[in-house]
């Protein structure tokens, strides 16, 4: 385990205990909340962050990291294709630039 996320990508305290793990194609609750969270159009960097922290519970570095995870997990994929394959490919422009 690397920091809170093991290697199937998996962050057990997230998906563990109270969040629905029957839901869409297998996502808890707060998968689905991120994945929503990333279809939103933002006014500014403050809003979403704000967002984050009061929608969440999460801090934005979790968040992120958690994201980056969720984008990784083929039911994310199923669930929502277009947001994930935007992620994934604004992901790798990132990487590619480093």
């Amino acid at each position: 385990m690397l920091d809170g996320v093991n290697e199937s990508g998996d962050d057990g305290a997230v998906r563990e205990g109270g969040d629905d793990q029957g839901g869409a194609q297998g996502l808890t609750d707060r998968d689905r909340a991120v994945l929503a969270v990333e279809r939103r159009s933002w006014r500014g960097p403050g809003a979403k962050e704000r967002a984050i922290r009061e929608q969440l519970g999460l801090s934005p570095t979790r968040y992120y990291q958690f994201l980056n995870a969720l984008i990784d997990d083929p039911r994310a994929l199923a669930h929502d294709p277009v947001t994930v394959n935007r992620l994934r490919r604004l992901r790798d422009q990132r990487r590619a630039r480093r």
